[in-house]
């Protein structure tokens, strides 16, 4: 794409919602005897008003927005409206005219904003978004911050955008989107206008270079991406603090309004916000849950080729990253309070080195993880996942959900004994094995999670590490009969059907020689995943690269 974002930053003086800003501010307004609260970003000031939020435009324009007219900040709030109505509904009720009437201000009615009117937009000298208000507390950066978000909550949040992305019309027009090399040129320049007041000249010119790098590395992978239909309308502003809990299930809200073509994206692009922002706020663990739990929903088996858009994510959430640089340093000059400038100005810093830390080189390695039903694989696998490989970690392929996608079923149906034949297991580690050396060649590091008692099955593993050219890592599990038994028995919600019976026939299996590493699986699980991680940082020694760990 030829269109080049603006390389100048020109701010409009928020003089001109001065009043505005006042008559906002107070209690009479609204008609409540609560406080107001007001939030300031470097977009929008909201106030919060009894059962109601209020969303003021800021009057700026950026290189990346125009809020600078009333009546260019109306469009965007009719813009905020249309589009947040696909996640979020009920949230969104409409548009209020801050109008001056016999010299003094007063709030309108809410309104459709398909029914504003001419002598409406004459009579306002702003506009605000209109809410539903909701507890800060349903909101999950809020939610991460007290330690609630746990794996129920990360699978709810990942089935919620996986929906909304699969429902995402098709954009094959480039001329309809925003590619990620204006972005990043985007990003250069906005980054440039705080330099050095917010950010040192090489930390600047070091992203530069990387992003360049990176960008010509994929880009012919993205063109291939946009033909397969990758490029959706999507929400173009997901993080944490743009999702929250309504009534026990995750809401999308806040999209992206003031330009489509910034929303039009890879679904990947869309999702590497909420991984680096998750990553940002050392949430490794629940990023890669989050990771895992969205291809597990949006990649068919049968059908691999979305996993090669994986060698792109380590651009696109970089590219993320440097976004919340610039906007977070932006931010800062319009803080008030020095205190709250300051911590701004970190944060945009701290943003700044995740971006350029993203664009590390990463080997990706194959880690095999076998043993009886009961041993602890799935376990083992979720602990090692999110330090093994470049950011958000590795993709885990557990044998047993796959094998329920390939059945056409939900996770946690029971599938009847007599589908688990010879011809039907051998059809599930196919797949495995299709899955992972697409998603290594993509550079993305792979825990493969599966029984492998025949030795056929651990062969053939083995050579996908040897086609992609990534180091192998194998690890058998083993522990005693009594407390696989005992693990199968008290399992609640897991994909695995494995009974007691299961594992008294495994134990009948010859399992022929063994050279995985071997690992006595029967104690706490803590120290099953120290003793893994020992395994896995001699071997990332012995073959001079190898998985990168993360603290």
């Amino acid at each position: 794409m030829e269109c080049r974002p603006p390389v100048s930053v020109t701010v409009a003086v928020l003089s001109e919602q001065s009043e505005t800003l006042r008559f906002l501010a107070e209690r009479a307004t609204y008609g409540t005897r609560s406080p107001v609260h007001r939030i300031d970003t470097h977009g929008a000031i909201v106030f919060l008003a009894g059962d109601r939020a209020y969303k003021l435009k800021r009057a700026v324009r950026l290189p990346y927005l125009d809020f600078s007219t009333s009546e260019k900040r109306f469009a965007a709030c009719a813009a905020e409206i249309a589009v947040n109505r696909r996640t979020a509904p009920d949230l969104y009720l409409g548009v209020a005219p801050v109008r001056a009437m016999r010299g003094a201000l007063s709030l309108g009615p809410v309104r459709e904003p398909r029914r504003v009117t001419r002598r409406d937009k004459g009579r306002a000298v702003d506009w605000v978004v209109v809410m539903r208000r909701f507890s800060d507390d349903a909101v999950y950066d809020r939610i991460a911050a007290r330690g609630s978000l746990d794996q129920a909550e990360v699978a709810a949040i990942a089935e919620a955008i996986a929906r909304f992305h699969i429902a995402a019309p098709k954009v094959a027009s480039a001329a309809r989107s925003r590619s990620i090399a204006w972005v990043i040129r985007g990003n250069d320049a906005a980054i440039a206008t705080h330099v050095p007041r917010v950010f040192r000249r090489s930390d600047a010119r070091m992203l530069a270079r990387r992003s360049q790098a990176a960008l010509r590395r994929v880009a012919a992978l993205l063109a291939r991406r946009r033909r397969q239909g990758f490029v959706r309308h999507v929400h173009g502003d997901l993080h944490l603090r743009n999702i929250c809990r309504i009534d026990g299930r995750p809401v999308l809200f806040d999209a992206l309004e003031f330009d489509t073509r910034l929303a039009t994206v890879d679904v990947l692009y869309d999702l590497a916000f909420l991984l680096m922002d998750m990553v940002h706020r050392r949430l490794h663990i629940e990023a890669n849950r989050l990771l895992n739990d969205y291809l597990a929903r949006v990649v068919d088996p049968e059908d691999p080729t979305p996993l090669a858009g994986l060698a792109a994510l380590p651009l696109f959430m970089s590219a993320r990253a440097a976004i919340r640089a610039h906007t977070e340093a932006t931010a800062a000059n319009s803080q008030a309070n020095w205190t709250a400038r300051v911590a701004r100005i970190a944060d945009a810093r701290r943003y700044l080195a995740l971006a350029c830390g993203l664009l590390q080189p990463s080997a990706p390695v194959l880690v095999a993880i076998g043993g009886l039903s009961g041993s602890g694989k799935t376990t083992l696998a979720r602990a090692l996942a999110p330090s093994v490989g470049a950011a958000p970690g590795a993709l885990v392929l557990r044998s047993d959900t796959i094998r329920k996608r390939l059945a056409g079923v939900d996770a946690l149906s029971r599938l009847p004994p007599e589908t688990y034949t010879k011809h039907a297991s051998a059809h599930v580690y196919r797949t495995i094995e299709e899955l992972t050396l697409v998603a290594l060649r993509a550079r993305r590091a792979v825990i493969a999670d599966a029984v492998f008692a025949d030795t056929a099955e651990r062969a053939a593993i083995e050579t996908v590490a040897r086609r992609a050219g990534v180091p192998f890592i194998g690890i058998w599990l083993e522990a005693p009969q009594s407390t696989m038994t005992g693990r199968l028995v008290s399992r609640r919600g897991d994909a695995s059907d494995a009974t007691p019976a299961v594992l008294a026939r495994q134990l009948t299996y010859d399992l022929g020689d063994i050279t995985w590493k071997r690992l006595a699986a029967g104690r706490a699980a803590k120290d099953v995943v120290q003793s893994a991680h020992r395994v896995l940082s001699r071997n990332a020694r012995r073959i001079g690269g190898g998985p990168r760990l993360f603290s």
